[in-house]
């Protein structure tokens, strides 16, 4: 299936810098910084409530910040000369207007960012929804509005995509496709900030992460340097002031057995917090390399959720001594 690169050698490329949202008492997003750069795919993670949807809104000048900025190519979304042009955007595939067709929609829309009519048929055909171009979008599945969505940020011919849960409602084949999109996007020189819950699809798609936990920064790497850092055993001659201590520090952490603890620190820095706290450590070491699905739930303090797909408790908040 035809794909899409970026006009342009190489992408925008984005950055998080210091940005803080309140929604009255309650922080959503708390002194957030990262940076998206050209030629990569980026995994934008956290659990629900995370802050994840309000920093992409605020990225896509759809909401503003109380601190910090949100730049795309050095520049706010607001102060872009042609927006849609430079970033392609999907937050919510279901905002779609029913009643239109999809080749409408997509026609509709290279009007509005000055784009050729011819464009809208391309991109109908790039997204896989050529034979039902002519269907009302109320008629869609789920997963054909997620690769109409696609399409409308794609109808600009950007340098950089945003997706929120793009891969929501696809197929495998679906899914496949959306994966060889964005690879062939990155390869071309384009950025890529991809938000998901689906953490096997994003592994296979990311080159790198940005994981976060109530509004606040937990790790950001390669998926490499995150999937083999898995965290540190860790036992002390007091294990109740060593749970204290992390939980002062917001240091997620697992009982692996009476005595010894899985935290989601490195050894240096699991050291240095024992040292600040005067705990005696009678263990202390690196944990096996994990996939991303376990590093997640490290990494956020969350716990697996049971084959019913019950919401888990959450657990502290972890932020990485630095």
């Amino acid at each position: 299936m035809t794909t899409t690169t970026p006009s342009a050698a190489a992408g925008p490329t984005l950055e998080v810098r210091g940005v803080t949202k309140r929604y009255g008492a309650r922080a959503a997003v708390d002194d957030l910084s990262f940076v998206c750069h050209p030629g990569t795919v980026t995994g934008f993670l956290g659990p629900n409530g995370a802050g994840k949807s309000t920093t992409l809104r605020i990225l896509t000048g759809l909401a503003t910040a109380d601190e910090g900025e949100a730049l795309v190519g050095g520049a706010p979304y607001r102060s872009l000369a042609h927006p849609a042009r430079t970033i392609g955007v999907m937050l919510d595939a279901r905002a779609l207007h029913g009643g239109r067709t999809g080749l409408e929609t997509l026609r509709l829309t290279a009007a509005t960012v000055g784009m050729p009519a011819s464009r809208a048929d391309e991109v109908l055909t790039m997204v896989g929804l050529a034979d039902a171009g002519r269907k009302r979008v109320a008629g869609y599945s789920y997963g054909m509005r997620q690769r109409l969505g696609i399409g409308v940020a794609l109808i600009g011919d950007p340098a950089v995509l945003v997706l929120d849960e793009p891969a929501n409602g696809l197929d495998p084949e679906g899914i496949r496709w959306m994966r060889r999109l964005l690879r062939s996007f990155a390869d071309a020189g384009g950025t890529v900030l991809l938000s998901s819950h689906q953490l096997r699809e994003v592994e296979a798609t990311v080159d790198r992460l940005v994981v976060i936990s109530q509004g606040r920064l937990v790790r950001e790497g390669t998926l490499e340097e995150l999937t083999s850092e898995s965290g540190t055993r860790v036992s002390a001659l007091d294990p109740k002031a060593l749970r204290a201590a992390l939980d002062r520090h917001g240091i997620a952490y697992e009982q692996r057995s009476a005595a010894e603890l899985e935290v989601s620190l490195a050894p240096e820095d699991m050291g240095r917090l024992a040292l600040k706290e005067q705990l005696v450590l009678t263990s202390l070491g690196a944990s096996d390399g994990s996939g991303l699905e376990e590093v997640f739930f490290a990494l956020t303090g969350q716990l697996e959720q049971s084959p019913a797909g019950t919401a888990p408790d959450a657990q502290p908040v972890p932020v990485p001594i630095r």
